[in-house]
């Protein structure tokens, strides 16, 4: 299944300040996979080490010596190493933390060599550890489920792929091609981004197939939190997790999560979560400038989950409600396209940046406004709503874009895109002109080209 992360690999693999790179990403999301077909498609040769299964080789890299641990997988692997022409993988670097601090000798004495880690619970590891990090000697690269995009692909809509990478927002979009992308859509809600999924139901087109690949992964996430942190209760950690998928969309009160235990013991086991990517916190920006993170609350936050299939999973939702609902609105509360746009804006950042998401949450006394995300593009902030439907009332747009005075804005739903020049209706406030683009929920992934496009032909 094709990753647009592998042109970053490609880019990555012929750039001459090349340092060893470290992919991060949740468990199952496809780094390993990545890696091999990387290696398989622009390498010679490829050598996995697993420091999950092959014990002996915690004790090899602790030499730091590229030279001699190069000389030993060789010999043990019968297999020649050449620089530019050799593949190191280092999987599942996480259980030994040694090896992590070994890679830059790799970049410092052998950096000619090719060489990628990966870890699913390498956060923990980079959140607290008692070694020298490699700073300034290594590179990441952050990997999430698939797209929507990569999922037309795997599913041979290769045609439709095309026409929305090409659309522009002054042609009209075809009713009948709006309405097989809505189908596609409410089918990539059921299967979701995660590489096991979707290959369970390209196997058989059976989504009892993708069910139990779904269950798989969720199983394996719970039975990961032993390894989280001697610091944290497994069975707490496991009631949280089960409450997650139904907080999407609403602003995250610890009593919601469990009213009968202390915020700090709900705070650190949602923390855990997060650093095992399994959620994200949607935190407040008061998007007064740029970047959006300088001027942020901590406790007003939303959460997304990992990927909108597990959360429909989580969730129990019947999958011939979604798959048939003309308005996602009925099903779980309009929930699940937040999640969708959510988790593609997340990752809309380059992939050697840190991903992270704002919303804005404006309460006074008898009255409140919620944006469902605040974005950035370029110097400019871009308030973002999300509806299910093909209507809904803006009021918090409207609101935001009177009190930050910004002119541009984005809603999400479930009609044909449009353009069009609007004002602001705030009680006591001066009508403020702004435009309102508006795109199906499917062309979350073109949505930054649109809006260039669209701040352009306005200037």
């Amino acid at each position: 299944m094709k990753r647009y992360a592998e042109n970053e690999l490609k880019e990555w693999k012929i750039r001459l300040d090349r340092k060893p790179l470290i992919i991060r990403g949740a468990r199952q999301v496809g780094k390993s996979y990545l890696v091999r077909e990387f290696g398989e498609q622009y390498f010679d040769s490829m050598i996995e080490v697993n420091f999950e299964v092959d014990i002996w080789a915690e004790d090899l890299f602790e030499k730091k010596d590229p030279a001699a641990i190069v000389a030993f997988l060789e010999a043990k692997y019968n297999q020649s190493v050449v620089k530019g022409r050799t593949l190191l993988f280092l999987d599942e670097i996480q259980a030994s933390p040694q090896a992590l601090a070994a890679l830059r000798y790799f970049y410092e004495k052998m950096p000619e060599l090719h060489v990628i880690a990966a870890g699913s619970l390498l956060d923990f590891v980079l959140h607290d550890h008692s070694f020298s990090m490699p700073v300034g000697r290594i590179e990441y690269l952050h990997l999430g489920p698939m797209s929507f995009e990569e999922f037309l692909l795997a599913t041979n809509g290769n045609i439709k792929l095309k026409m929305l990478e090409s659309f522009s927002i002054d042609k009209e979009f075809s009713k009948q091609l709006h309405m097989s992308l809505m189908d596609d859509f409410r089918q990539y809600c059921v299967i979701g981004g995660m590489p096991g999924a979707i290959a369970a139901y390209l196997k058989n087109n059976s989504y009892l197939d993708v069910q139990r690949s779904q269950e798989s992964i969720l199983a394996t996430y719970m039975d990961d939190f032993s390894k989280y942190s001697s610091k944290v209760d497994d069975n707490f950690l496991r009631k949280v997790f089960t409450r997650m998928p139904m907080l999407v969309g609403k602003k995250v009160k610890y009593t919601h999560v469990d009213p009968n235990q202390r915020s700090k013991k709900v705070a650190d086991a949602i923390e855990h979560l997060e650093l095992a990517k399994i959620i994200t916190r949607i935190v407040h920006t008061y998007a007064n400038g740029i970047p959006l993170g300088a001027e942020v609350n901590q406790r007003d936050f939303k959460m997304l989950f990992l990927d909108i299939g597990l959360l429909c999973r989580a969730c129990r939702l019947d999958m011939t409600d979604i798959l048939s609902a003309e308005d996602l609105m009925l099903v779980n509360s309009g929930a699940i396209c937040e999640q969708f746009i959510g988790q593609h804006l997340l990752y809309e950042v380059p992939p050697y940046q840190q991903p992270e998401l704002y919303c804005w949450i404006r309460q006074k006394a008898g009255t409140s406004s919620e944006v469902d995300f605040v974005i950035q593009q370029g110097i400019r902030i871009i308030p973002v709503e999300v509806k299910a439907g093909k209507t809904g009332r803006l009021k918090s747009i409207h609101v935001f874009v009177s009190e930050k005075h910004q002119n541009f804005a984005l809603r999400f739903n479930a009609d044909v895109p449009s353009i069009v020049e609007t004002a602001t209706v705030v009680p006591q406030r001066e009508p403020e002109s702004f435009t309102l683009l508006s795109l199906p929920l499917y062309m979350v992934g073109q949505a930054k080209r649109l809006i260039k496009e669209s701040m352009n032909k306005k200037m």
